[in-house]
């Protein structure tokens, strides 16, 4: 049996799920946690998924959003904002 990832090496395998499949693919929580089960089998419970989300939600790396269902994703940068001209 594999040793058990950290809550850090658990945030960052979540974060890269969600990126490969930014634009293609929008998930739930429930989704993210499924997998990262199926990921570290036997090694993984809610509780370190629910942290991980955490993680990745305060720092701003991952966003909550809805559209008839709470979903993760990338934050969006808006159409009108222009992050080259910041002051």
């Amino acid at each position: 049996m594999a040793d058990a990832p950290t809550i850090e090496e658990l945030a960052e395998a979540m974060y890269k799920m969600v990126k490969d499949a930014a634009g293609k693919k929008q998930y739930k929580a429930m989704d993210i946690q499924k997998a990262m089960k199926q990921l570290y089998p036997g090694t993984v419970d809610k509780k370190m998924c629910k942290e991980s989300i955490k993680i990745l939600i305060n720092s701003g790396r991952l966003v909550y959003t809805y559209f008839g269902g709470s979903f993760i994703e990338l934050p969006h940068t808006e159409a009108a904002a222009n992050p080259d001209k910041a002051e």
